[in-house]
């Protein structure tokens, strides 16, 4: 009797502790995306005035973004979601902590910050999924909280919740791109942090649709022939995408180890010039996330035929570069301009294309058919199109895995693991498994 005082105290404490990396979480999202959106704003108005400008500062912008990342930031590189999958699934130790620290929050929202204010096409959600879940990794440690894996997929779903305002896309996302299963003893650590982070997200900027409102709907036989035409071409199209960065990138690493002073500098500077060429030729268009553009086509308005060549060339080549920056808004906006340019003209047909374009090619990309229809219809406020949208993204897996059998979030998160010297029997693994499920 005399511990429960102490007990009780030491449970609210751990609560109050939880609760505050929550809204911690929420707030640097908030400031995140801010930032992004600043040097976004900053690239394109250097860009306007001299046209030349990202020929010089394109391609110096990814050689130091790179270099950063890979010598003084290891870790840092790429999305930043495959590194919070293998945090995941590494032991507790040093490893772990070194993918998710306070010294790699700052690191990779800076990076990515100045990628993009170099005009990379590039998006924050996915490194907001690492911050967030590094974020309650250390809560956890600082106030001895066992599950730590329960709490890196609670911070990964708050940082796709508050960065997207769509928090069912973020418990989503967390049952079927982080765990690839539903643990039952995560669920609510997961569920109280997408709540806190959303609501801090929904104080600071208020509610909104991340892509507009869209309230077109598929009608008659056509209207269906579309739903397969994009999903499925969506699909191959994003299937393609990852099975190039995934190959691209393993050539690269092995290209780059042969003179890592010299190619480690001159690779990602060739990629930054190709982006910057890219970008010049299309207008401007493939520079950045893509938003404005994506935007505009789910409200009806259908971009130039370029945009989403421009912009699926831009954001590969930027995904094998090694620079930090995540793929989500970049294949949105691909997926967007790719729909409305089948739909073939603007207005209502223009918008149902765009969504229907984003279902399927995001779905080809991440392999997540769940979390790509409810992303997209929670980003859009789009009620009449559930079936079209869960459809096209079904198409969107199938046609994927012709072109590309491996999840790519997966087979990156490999490239952060430190190799097994041996095979631990599973009867041997599961104690210590069973002791980071420990409930809060």
């Amino acid at each position: 009797m005399r511990r429960l005082p102490h007990l009780a105290g030491r449970f609210w404490r751990r609560r109050a502790a939880f609760w505050g990396g929550a809204l911690l979480v929420g707030a640097v999202s908030v400031l995140f995306a801010r930032a992004a959106d600043g040097a976004e704003h900053l690239f394109f108005h250097y860009d306007s005035r001299v046209w030349l400008a990202p020929l010089l500062v394109t391609p110096l912008g990814y050689a130091f973004c790179a270099w950063a990342a890979a010598r003084v930031f290891p870790g840092s590189q790429g999305s930043g979601i495959p590194q919070a999958i293998a945090a995941r699934e590494i032991p507790r130790g040093m490893a772990r902590r070194r993918l998710l620290s306070v010294r790699m929050c700052f690191a990779k929202i800076g990076l990515t910050v100045v990628a993009l204010m170099c005009g990379a096409s590039v998006g924050r959600e996915g490194p907001t999924v690492q911050v967030g879940a590094a974020i309650m990794l250390q809560v956890a440690r600082l106030r001895g909280l066992q599950n730590e894996r329960g709490l890196i997929l609670a911070g990964s779903a708050a940082g796709i919740a508050a960065a997207f305002n769509a928090p069912l896309a973020g418990v989503v996302f967390a049952i079927e791109e982080m765990s690839r299963s539903f643990e039952v003893k995560t669920n609510g650590i997961v569920l109280t942090t997408v709540i806190i982070g959303g609501l801090v997200s929904l104080g600071l900027t208020g509610n909104y649709t991340y892509f507009g409102t869209s309230n077109a709907a598929i009608q008659g036989l056509g209207g269906w022939g579309m739903v397969v035409l994009c999903g499925s071409a969506g699909g191959l199209l994003g299937g393609l995408f990852s099975r190039l960065m995934m190959d691209i990138g393993l050539w690269a690493k092995s290209w780059i180890a042969v003179n890592a002073r010299v190619r480690g500098l001159a690779y990602p500077a060739v990629c930054g010039l190709l982006v910057a060429i890219l970008g010049i030729l299309s207008h401007g268009s493939s520079f950045g996330t893509g938003y404005a553009t994506a935007k505009a086509a789910v409200e009806g308005v259908t971009p130039h035929w370029y945009f989403w060549p421009a912009k699926f060339l831009a954001t590969l080549i930027t995904a094998v570069s090694g620079i930090p920056g995540g793929i989500f808004a970049p294949s949105l906006s691909v997926g967007a301009g790719l729909g409305a340019w089948i739909a073939g003209e603007g207005g209502r047909a223009a918008s149902v294309g765009a969504l229907l374009g984003m279902a399927g090619y995001f779905s080809g990309v991440v392999q997540a058919p769940m979390t790509a229809f409810v992303i997209i219809l929670e980003m859009t406020g789009n009620t009449g199109s559930v079936i079209a949208v869960m459809l096209a993204s079904m198409l969107g897996l199938g046609t994927s895995k012709l072109v590309c059998p491996r999840p790519l979030y997966h087979e990156l998160a490999h490239g952060f693991m430190p190799p097994r010297r041996t095979a631990m029997p599973v009867a041997l693994r599961e104690p210590g498994h069973k002791a980071e499920e420990k409930e809060l």
